[in-house]
């Protein structure tokens, strides 16, 4: 099954909110909303649809702690993450965009896909991004991210990370961090 900009995909999109346990009432209240616009929306995966629709990132997590990356357009630290492409389900867009916002291999954790948080926060332009955020492990290399992406993209520890992040990020960092500890996964 895919998780186009199908009925499918949506409904997957929102068993998987319902399985989600929020871990704070801001996140709670980006769970409601993120459910309200499903239900509105006719095409929530489509960026050109309109100016809310649904994106995936990745909290990359490893021995060395997370990677995040200077967004281009906003100037600050930021976990990789971007848009749906057509077709494609959010774990996979999520890890596409990761891979290539950071030049590193990754993978989902061997259990499959792991939502850690949810998002709903305005974009650039007006937008609203309803973003699911997913578990995607590396190894120890160094990021090395292709021409045309952010240069400035590197390993954190969870304390230097947490410093940087705005609330939303906050709270997804310390899930993936609270994650890595009880899953005992990383190479």
């Amino acid at each position: 099954m895919t998780m186009g900009d199908g009925p499918v995909s949506a409904e997957a999109v929102r068993q998987a909110l319902a399985r989600h346990r929020p871990a704070d009432e801001r996140e709670a209240a980006s769970v409601r909303r993120f459910v309200e616009e499903l239900d509105r929306l006719d095409r929530p995966f489509d960026e050109h649809a309109g100016p809310t629709h649904v994106t995936a990132s990745a909290i990359v997590v490893g021995r060395r702690g997370t990677v995040l990356h200077v967004h281009r357009r906003l100037g600050r630290w930021l976990q990789p993450g971007g848009h749906v492409d057509a077709g494609e389900a959010p774990p996979e867009a999520a890890l596409r965009e990761a891979c290539e916002e950071t030049g590193l291999a990754l993978r989902h954790p061997a259990g499959g896909p792991t939502l850690l948080h949810v998002d709903v926060h305005p974009a650039a332009n007006d937008h609203l991004h309803l973003d699911l955020r997913y578990a995607l492990v590396a190894g120890d290399e160094d990021p090395a991210p292709p021409p045309g992406e952010s240069q400035e993209v590197r390993w954190f520890t969870w304390e230097e990370a947490l410093d940087l992040a705005d609330d939303g990020l906050a709270t997804a960092l310390r899930s993936a961090q609270a994650w890595t500890a009880s899953e005992g996964e990383l190479r």
